[in-house]
């Protein structure tokens, strides 16, 4: 019986794995890293074809010739969970489902595309209830841990191992593992955090890309000076106010003070001097209007922080670079004559004091698709796991799916992929992706879920001006110290 009882608490265990080639796949070993560690060795393999649709008429399949699990011909049923709500990701990924069914006409996916905002939540119902789907989208980090403890990941080593797979960066795989097991198969590509802004109204006010904090808020001053709110952010998503909280306490410490919260070890608190830096900088730009009136009533899904770069009203907008495909399909020709980018600038005394200033915030996985394949008697279903591993390596990480990704603005986590990069404000991107000294997942899908949810409560309070930096460090104390305790 499955424990029903979600986890609460993480310590990450992650481990990497030697992969390579934008669109290929990578030939599996025979068996498992020899070292012990759970990792997939692999061998690099030649180059795929060119993925294509399935040919009814001959009854060739885009997978033939490849080395995977033969799919079952009896009629099946998947339940496929993600957060493709809108154009250009609904289209890609639902193209990506169409194409597998074509090739498998016998099994049949359920796709259920759910709003991201409460997605975390409406799994664990889901789970709670016995209602799990079979496939479901995550970012990896302490839920995907919870997911696999409380009985809903099947562990994926052995195949990872045994079959074809896309060659995943190195750091994709390890935020797909967890206690030395593969628990995920990626697929959303490289989510980098930058400052998105408006060029033209730069150039108007000969404003220059800040280098410093120091520099960005003189720029901040001038915008407000002309009219214009500095940072277009929908905070009622609470996830997107954290961005700012995440990076001033990055630039002010590094990953030092937020490791030592995590473990609440040696002095470790999120009321350490990064954390009341970052509380007080956020609330004095609250205070100074660098941020949008109601900034806590507007949201994320509905595109309010975008809607307020198109007219004009907001000159910056701190966010993932999946941003770049959503601008670029409302109004490309709009966004190649407006839209730039630049990483959130340095901490100047901060630096001077010897605090590393190249630590990103972000992801390598994206998004990672995990499965519960289940019995009823807590078995393996292993045909319903092989057309799953499918479906994930084959289908949604093939050349359409990725070519299609990398035309919206996306950058696959394959190797290679990056090369192929022509959008400019994605070359920076993954520029500043690929020289960070580290990326810090985000912190609502690295910390524990109750964590998590504490955590994003605090973000509203935070730009609310509703509790002090200090009231807020120790909510997230306490509710750290109680997952802790609960581990």
């Amino acid at each position: 019986m499955k424990n029903r009882l979600l986890a609460t608490f993480l310590t990450a265990a992650m481990v990497i794995s030697t992969l390579a080639g934008c669109g290929g796949s990578a030939a599996p070993a025979a068996t498992n890293d020899a070292s012990g560690s759970g990792a997939a060795a692999t061998a690099e393999a030649p180059a795929a074809d060119t993925a294509a649709s399935s040919d009814a008429s001959t009854g060739t399949k885009q997978t033939d010739g490849k080395n995977l699990p033969e799919l079952t011909t009896e009629p099946l049923e998947i339940t496929l969970w993600d957060i493709a709500t809108e154009d250009p990701n609904k289209t890609t990924q639902e193209s990506a489902v169409a194409r597998f069914m074509a090739d498998y006409p016998n099994i049949k996916i359920n796709q259920v595309h759910q709003q991201n905002d409460n997605y975390k939540q409406q799994l664990v119902v889901a789970m709670s209830s016995g209602q799990a789907p079979n496939m479901y989208i995550h970012w990896g980090g302490g839920p995907m841990a919870e997911y696999y403890k409380s009985g809903f990941v099947n562990d994926i080593t052995d195949m990872y191992a045994k079959y074809d797979h896309p060659d995943f960066i190195d750091a994709a795989v390890a935020q797909s593992t967890y206690d030395g097991k593969m628990m995920a198969i990626p697929f959303g590509g490289l989510s980098g955090c930058d400052i998105f802004y408006n060029k033209t109204i730069f150039a108007d006010l000969g404003l220059e890309v800040p280098e410093t904090i120091d520099d960005l808020e003189a720029v901040c001053a001038t915008l407000k000076e002309n009219g214009i709110t500095p940072f277009a952010l929908a905070n009622a998503s609470k996830w997107t106010g954290s961005m700012y909280y995440m990076y001033l306490v990055a630039r002010h410490s590094g990953n030092e003070e937020f490791d030592a919260a995590y473990t609440q070890e040696n002095g470790g608190s999120f009321t350490s001097p990064a954390f009341i830096y970052a509380a007080e900088k956020i609330q004095d730009w609250v205070k100074k209007g660098y941020f949008p009136d109601g900034v806590n009533s507007l949201t994320a899904d509905d595109n309010q922080d975008r809607a307020l770069l198109y007219d004009g009203s907001a000159a910056m907008m701190l966010h993932g670079s999946w941003q770049v495909s959503g601008l670029k399909s409302d109004n490309e020709e709009w966004y190649t004559e407006n839209i730039g980018v630049f990483r959130f600038p340095e901490d100047a005394e901060a630096k001077a004091a010897g605090v590393p200033q190249d630590v990103e915030i972000g992801t390598a996985i994206g998004n990672g698709f995990s499965f519960n394949c289940f019995n009823d008697d807590g078995s393996v279903n292993q045909e319903m796991l092989d057309a799953c591993y499918v479906l994930a390596t084959q289908y949604y990480n093939d050349d359409i799916y990725n070519e299609t990704q990398m035309a919206n603005g996306n950058t696959p986590s394959i190797k290679g992929c990056e090369e192929q990069i022509e959008d400019p404000n994605s070359k920076i991107v993954v520029d500043v992706f690929f020289n960070a000294s580290n990326v810090q997942l985000w912190y609502d899908q690295y910390l524990p879920a109750s964590v998590t949810e504490v955590h994003k409560d605090c973000m509203t309070e935070l730009f609310g001006l509703e509790k002090t930096p200090e009231e807020i460090g120790q909510e997230q104390d306490e509710a750290m110290q109680k997952a802790i305790a609960e581990q």
